[in-house]
Order: C-alpha cells, then sequence, then structure tokens
C-alpha cells in the first residue's frame, strides 16, 4: 500500500464530509484566517481553497482542527489509542523463558518499522526552481494576523542534521518570509536547531537546512511531538511506527539531508552562523498574544522542489480553542505511558487549551503517602520539555483532568493557599511574556489532592485558626462554602470594569491598571471587604477580559502571571493572582504584547463573502 501523503488525506476527508472546497477568490492576507479561525472554534470542517488571489496554488487549513480529524490523521479511532499503542511497545517481556521471547516478536516487528526508507525518486521533486528562479511569492504563505511582520509559513518540517554526529532533527519553527528567497528561522534557545547551528559556527561551516511542506499528516505531528532523547528515534521513525511503515524518503537535490518523498513542496537552503541575525516578527503566536519582534537566524532559500501539481498546507495559531490543542492533546496521550514508567502513581494529565500547553498541566495521581502531590509535580518539571510548565495541579485519581469546572472545584474545596501550595523557578518558554526573565521564572505546585494527617495542621492551614488542630482535616480536605452575595454587595475598586463572584469560591475582577501597585491594593481591599468571606481565589485579569468566559479568565491569568511573582497568600486562605498586565513603573523593563484580534474591517469583508465562498451560515 502506498504511504499516505496531504493529498490522499485530503480526499478522505472529503468522502467523510469533514472537507469543504472554495472554489471563489480569497485573500492569503488575514482572510483565510478570519474564516479558518471561526470554523475551528466552532468544531467545523477543513477547507480546501482553489483559488488563492496571486498564487496559482490552492491553500488547505484546518486538516487536524477536531479531535477527530487528529486522530483519523494519525491512523487511530480515538486518541487515547495512541497510549494503548505505545504501551503495547514499551511493554516487552524480558521472562518467561523461550515463550516469553517469542511472544515480543509482533511488538519488534513494529518496532522495526522505524527507520525511514531511503527511494530513488519521490513526487516532491518533479518541479524543481533553482538559483533565480526561486521565488517564494508564489507560494500562497499566509499573514495571519493584523499586527505579524508579514507572511508566515506555519507548517513548516525543519530539517537538519548534527555537525558532529549525524543524528537528524526535523522539527517545527515558524518561517516568516523575507524576501523571494530568504525566511526567518525563529530556532529559540532550547530547540535542537539552535544546537546544531552552534556546532556548524564552531566548525565554521554553514548548516545546510531543509524544509518540507506537506507529506503525511502523521509526520506534520511528529515534528510538533516532544520526542525523547532515545538514539534511533526521530521524527520519520514516530511517523513510520504510526503508519505500520517505514517511512519513504529522498535525498535532496541541493543538499545532504534526507527529505519526505512524499512531501507537497521542499525548501533547500541553508543558514550560515556567521551572518547577523534579522528581525523577525511580530507574530500572532499559539500563546492568543503576539511575539514582539527579536532577532533570528536567516535561511537562505538556493532551490524549491515540489508535486507537478501541490496544495499548500497551513495552520493557524491564536486565542484557544486552535487546532494546535488537538496535537497538544495527541502528544498527552501518546506520552501518558512514557510518563507513567517514570512517575507510576500518575492515572492521567492534561494540559488544556486555557493553558496553551505549557501554562497549565493538571495531573491525577494514586496517592498512597504525604507528599506525593509535590514528588510528581517535580518528576514532571525535569520530563523533557514539560520543563518548561508554569502551573502544575494535582488532583486525586477520581478527577477527571480535562474537565477544568471540576479541576477548579477540586482546588478550592481541596487546597488552603500557602499550605499546599509551592512556588518555585525554572525553565519557561521563551514565549512566556510575564516571565521574571527571558526564559526563566517562577512556577506554581498546587496540591489539591485529599491530605493526609502529616499535610496539615502546619501554620495558616485554615482561615478559621486552627493551626495545630488536625482533627478535621484528616483524610479530608477543608471545605469553604463562599457565602452569596447580597444584593448590590459588590467591592468596589479604583479600575474594576467588571467583577463577579462563582458558586466555588473564586472573585474575578477584570480590572483596567493605570499604575504600580494597584493590583496589590485591590487584593488587600478585597480581603477587607465582607464579599471575601469563603473565597479562596481573587482573579485579577486585565481590561479586555470577560469575566463570564472562564475559560478566557484562566487563560488571561496562566499568560499573565509569574507565579513567584503575582500569586500571593493576601490573607488567611485567600490567594490573589495578579493576571493584569505589568508596567514599567512596576520593575517590568519588557514590552507586554497585545492580545491577538483581528481588525473590524476584515471580519466585517469576511461576513460579506461567506456566502459568496459558499460556506455553510452554521459555521459563519
Amino acid at each position: 500500500m502506498a504511504f499516505p501523503d496531504l493529498q490522499s488525506f485530503i480526499e478522505l476527508l472529503e468522502a467523510r464530509g469533514e472537507l469543504l472546497r472554495v472554489a471563489a477568490p480569497v485573500s492569503r492576507d488575514l482572510e483565510i484566517t478570519e474564516i479558518a479561525d471561526r470554523l475551528v472554534k466552532k468544531g467545523g470542517p477543513a477547507v480546501l481553497f482553489e483559488n488563492v488571489v496571486g498564487s496559482e496554488y490552492p491553500v488547505v487549513i484546518g486538516l487536524m482542527g477536531t479531535r477527530e480529524r487528529t486522530a483519523l490523521s494519525l491512523g487511530v479511532q480515538d486518541l487515547d489509542d495512541l497510549a494503548a499503542k505505545v504501551r503495547a511497545l514499551i511493554d516487552l517481556k524480558g521472562s518467561g523463558g523461550m515463550m516469553g521471547m517469542l511472544g515480543n516478536l509482533p511488538k519488534l516487528r513494529d518496532a522495526m518499522n522505524l527507520p525511514p526508507k531511503r527511494v530513488k525518486t519521490a513526487p516532491v521533486q518533479e518541479v524543481v526552481w533553482r538559483g533565480d528562479e526561486v521565488d517564494l511569492s508564489k507560494i500562497p504563505v499566509l499573514k495571519c494576523w493584523p499586527l505579524d511582520g508579514g507572511p508566515f509559513v506555519t507548517l513548516p518540517l525543519v530539517i537538519t542534521k548534527d555537525p558532529d554526529t549525524g543524528e537528524r532533527n526535523m522539527g517545527m519553527y515558524r518561517m516568516q518570509v523575507m524576501s523571494k528567497n530568504t525566511t526567518g528561522m525563529h530556532w529559540q534557545r532550547h530547540k535542537t536547531g539552535t544546537k546544531h547551528l552552534e556546532k556548524a559556527k564552531a566548525k565554521g561551516q554553514r548548516l545546510e537546512v531543509a524544509v518540507a511542506i506537506g507529506g503525511d499528516p502523521a509526520l506534520i505531528y511528529a515534528a510538533t511531538a516532544p520526542l525523547p532523547p532515545i538514539p534511533g528515534l526521530d521524527e520519520f521513525a514516530l511517523a513510520g511506527y504510526l503508519r505500520g511503515q517505514r517511512y519513504p524518503v529522498v535525498k535532496g537535490l541541493t543538499v545532504d539531508l534526507e527529505v519526505p518523498a512524499n512531501a507537497e513542496f521542499i525548501l533547500e537552503g541553508y543558514v550560515d552562523p556567521q551572518e547577523d541575525w534579522v528581525v523577525e516578527g511580530p507574530f500572532g503566536d499559539h500563546t492568543g498574544f503576539y511575539t514582539l519582534p527579536d532577532l533570528y537566524p536567516l535561511f537562505h532559500v538556493t532551490a524549491v522542489t515540489m508535486r507537478q501539481h501541490p496544495v499548500y498546507p497551513a495552520t493557524i495559531v491564536g486565542r484557544p480553542p486552535m487546532e494546535d490543542a488537538y496535537l497538544i492533546e495527541a502528544s498527552e496521550r501518546l506520552f501518558l505511558p512514557a510518563a507513567q514508567m517514570i512517575l507510576p502513581e500518575i492515572v492521567d494529565y492534561s494540559m488544556p487549551p486555557a493553558g496553551v500547553a505549557h501554562n497549565l498541566v493538571v495531573v491525577s495521581i494514586k496517592k498512597s503517602y504525604p507528599g506525593q502531590a509535590y514528588k510528581v509535580a517535580n518528576g514532571l518539571f525535569g520530563l523533557g520539555q514539560m520543563m518548561f510548565a508554569k502551573v502544575i495541579v494535582v488532583v486525586d485519581e477520581g478527577v477527571k483532568v480535562g474537565d477544568l469546572d471540576a479541576v477548579w472545584r477540586e482546588v478550592s474545596a481541596k487546597a488552603v493557599p500557602e499550605r499546599d501550595t509551592l512556588t518555585t523557578r525554572g525553565p519557561i518558554d521563551v514565549l512566556d511574556h510575564s516571565s521574571r526573565g527571558w526564559g526563566y521564572g517562577g512556577k506554581l505546585i498546587i496540591d489539591a489532592t485529599t491530605k493526609r494527617p502529616e499535610e496539615v495542621g502546619s501554620p495558616k492551614s485554615s482561615r478559621e485558626g486552627q493551626a495545630d488542630d488536625t482533627a478535621l482535616d484528616v483524610f479530608f480536605p477543608v471545605v469553604f462554602a463562599p457565602t452569596p452575595l447580597r444584593g448590590g454587595e459588590l467591592p468596589t475598586f479604583e479600575g474594576i470594569l467588571a467583577q463577579r463572584q462563582t458558586p466555588d469560591g473564586y472573585w474575578i475582577v477584570a480590572l483596567d491598571k493605570t499604575r504600580a501597585g494597584q493590583a496589590r491594593e485591590l487584593a488587600q481591599a478585597f480581603a477587607a471587604h465582607p464579599a471575601a468571606d469563603g473565597v479562596r481565589h481573587l482573579l485579577i485579569c486585565d481590561e479586555q477580559t470577560d469575566v463570564n468566559d472562564l475559560n478566557d479568565v484562566w487563560w488571561t491569568i496562566l499568560n499573565n502571571i509569574d507565579p513567584e511573582r503575582d500569586v500571593w497568600t493576601v490573607s488567611d486562605g485567600l490567594l490573589a493572582w495578579d493576571g493584569a498586565r505589568k508596567l514599567p513603573e512596576e520593575g517590568f523593563v519588557r514590552p507586554w504584547p497585545p492580545k491577538i484580534v483581528m481588525d473590524k474591517a476584515v471580519r466585517e469583508r469576511v461576513d460579506a463573502l461567506w456566502h459568496v465562498w459558499g460556506l455553510p451560515e452554521k459555521w459563519r
């Protein structure tokens, strides 16, 4: 059977009623983004735009825009099947004599499918541009958001090779088109591409780079997956394992790199480590905020190869939920068995969309001794890209980690501020705009598990002052029922635009912050107000937050806090979260980025053209 590719997946989606075709002209400048954003947030279909203004190539977007389509793209019925598939592979029997060893053979055959397979000819090399023929403007690269620095390739599979070991790496790093034959290369300091570039610089060499666009959706996913450092396990191997076939690769025409034979486009070229870096950005990023301009390496495209009739795949990132949420969920399921091998008490974990992957991790555990929640959380901080996690909430095994309402109820009921919260420091994603330093900041662990006797009775363990009396706390949580508001009883304070109290102990405030210290003054004033009785958490958001939308609230809070600086115990049992923007007068020297918002004129134009494009009204 032929290895799946992008166009065969498009055909599959269309046959299942999961893809729409748009024949009328559409602009790659913001219009496609606005359409795709509406569809993904309403669970709509993928779209193939057949007539993109200024390009002869069609654009497909939203291929993995639902949980079901993501599972389909990876060859499983449900994303939970990924965990079972990996668990079957790593659970090799090492005992039981000859019969026990023979039982491993089917699993070992699966593992043997991991190495890619070299082929001599490939669809992706049917058409070749070299030298002056290279013109990236002919490819329909999208400008996604109004403040973006230009068009960005958003699904690039960037391939490099370690100059010392020859070990291959494939990663997904956004690429801003700078000219007809150059792009930025967004290699952050923790990325493997950066390490390869540093090694090339030490050797006085250019670093060869190949960028695949398209191919099997399983390979597109693999480029985003946080693979563990296991020899022989790379993105081609992961895609091959998911498909049960060796992935077909072909040698590049002008670079000594193997590239996906069934991709749509390949950009071949180099990065020169001796060159000055260039300004890249702004970019409307997966955090839902703009990443501000910064310096990154320049990628020189010396050749482009492609299919005879290629399709350009794209995705957009921004305010959640977006398509990347389902890729993140796939990684959760895929790597759950590995996490459980290292931390066997883990029952499940989730990185919900409001946490944009690295800001919030919820983990449930089978608890058997005191302090186990902190052991698990600290263990997770040490696992690969989990080191970037900002807030880890640990709950009991019966709690559904994907149900954020249930999780925050557990936090309110079972986590006494200060007694059951712990702040620490560590690496932070470099896209985090609120951290104390670039790539370095505070972290918060919340123990929302049922407490054992040894875990209670510490100072400030309860608001009733029962610091030394553990009788009420043994094996069950201290639970405070919020006092319902009496008519008109709302705290007043400078800058409050909207506020509300939830039934489970949260007070949410939208604050127009205009001066230093305003959030802390608000927290102190609130703590002294009668309405604070029974409230566990004061959530201070920025002026753009909808206090009635808990996903918007937590998305804002988690993006805008450095826990060490912005989460504190105001009074005994009351935790304040300052998710308002930080000011230079407060010692925050970096620029504060804006939230991503589409231009009103673009929204209105898309409204007017929706039926012209033949898009169903229910997805409008």
